[in-house]
């Protein structure tokens, strides 16, 4: 049975980089190996939060397309 995400943020709206500094302090609350579900925005926001994730040791699990937002899952690193 999959994992269920820890933690659901919807940063729909939310613009670069606070849906960064948002996704951020959320993963800080998890122990590694949690999920983390986010929503965010096509363009700026799915170009840039996927990359600075993966800079900060995290992985990303899923990217699932939802019209003009994503859903994406996370897994928090060791970091």
């Amino acid at each position: 049975m999959a994992q269920e995400p820890k933690k659901r943020l919807d940063l729909h709206g939310v613009i670069c980089p606070m849906n960064f500094v948002k996704t951020k302090l959320a993963l800080e609350d998890l122990t590694p190996g949690d999920l983390l579900e986010i929503i965010i925005d096509e363009g700026d926001a799915m170009l840039n939060v996927p990359r600075s994730i993966k800079e900060e040791g995290h992985k990303i699990i899923k990217v699932i397309p939802l019209g003009e937002t994503f859903q994406i899952l996370i897994e928090k690193g060791q970091s």
